[in-house]
């Protein structure tokens, strides 16, 4: 069974860009059309991981092959953020996991006991803003690390990959789409599972396969103008700003740049912290 794993709707909220979070929106996907979307793409399974949010399930529970789960805004000790996956939940978990997101110590220890399945979204990314090296430590305690993510790019993906070696976590992968046009072409390939429950449960055990595409400068740009473009639908009064999507490449190459330095730095940052004879054990394993 496939799933694209990471995917957001109108249900994730205001965009977090200076200036315009007012107006615009994280994605403009409605649930049904992102819905729609992946099973035309070939996802045997839908879910949605909007941030901090499952107000898409409302619409899609009647399906059964969808499944609830969502992306948890998490702030660690440094006073960092990072974003969590949580998949196979139920709305009583959702309740638990948004009381805990300000104490990742208190939400590791929750999910541990009542068997939710947490996963480190984009670690090697600065989506979520700074970093320090301690963060490093609190992610070898989630569950899983997503390895493919199909908003970020090829560098920070295999950074992650090889965290996840290293540290022998289950990975998965997942489009990070917040439009329809990239749904569905990152995803996760469990091998025998027949339910949503026996695929999250193959999850965790480390039996998903991700494949599908990285980011780029083209997917960013893409993304970013098709944000704009539905902002201006959504609201005629945003188009006065509409001069400023010609200036979209270059805030992507700029974006490219910075990403690929922040993935570099942190990939070399994390591997630094581990002592030389585990890092050498971990390798063997691997291979």
């Amino acid at each position: 069974m496939r799933c694209d794993l990471h995917v957001h709707t109108i249900h994730s909220g205001q965009c977090t860009v200076p200036g315009l979070s007012r107006y615009c929106l994280e994605s403009s996907n409605e649930p049904l059309a992102l819905y729609e979307t992946l099973k035309r793409r070939g996802m045997d399974l839908v879910t949605v991981t909007d941030h901090d949010s499952i107000d898409a399930g409302e619409e899609l529970r009647k399906y059964s092959d969808f499944f609830l789960s969502e992306e948890v805004t998490v702030t660690l000790p440094s006073g960092t953020e990072m974003h969590a996956g949580a998949y196979g939940i139920t709305e009583r978990d959702h309740i638990e996991l948004q009381r805990r997101r300000t104490d990742a110590e208190s939400l590791l220890a929750w999910s541990a006991e009542n068997g939710i399945f947490l996963t480190v979204n984009h670690a090697f990314s600065g989506l979520t803003g700074r970093r320090i090296a301690s963060d490093f430590e609190i992610f070898r305690e989630f569950g899983g690390i997503e390895a493919v993510n199909g908003h970020i790019l090829n560098a920070g993906n295999r950074r992650a990959a090889d965290f996840a070696v290293r540290h022998r976590k289950p990975i998965l992968g997942g489009s990070d789409s917040h439009t329809l046009n990239g749904a569905g072409r990152t995803f996760t390939v469990v091998q025998d599972a027949r339910n949503a429950y026996e695929y999250v449960a193959a999850l965790r055990r480390g039996h998903g396969v991700p494949y599908g595409e990285s980011g780029n400068c083209w997917k960013l740009m893409r993304t970013i103008s098709g944000i704009g473009w539905s902002m201006v639908r959504a609201n005629r009064r945003t188009a006065v700003l509409s001069p400023l999507f010609a200036f979209v490449p270059v805030f992507a190459a700029v974006n490219f740049l910075r990403e690929q330095s922040f993935a570099w730095y942190w990939g070399r940052k994390s591997r630094s912290l581990e002592p030389e004879s585990k890092l050498l054990s971990l390798e063997a394993a691997a291979l």
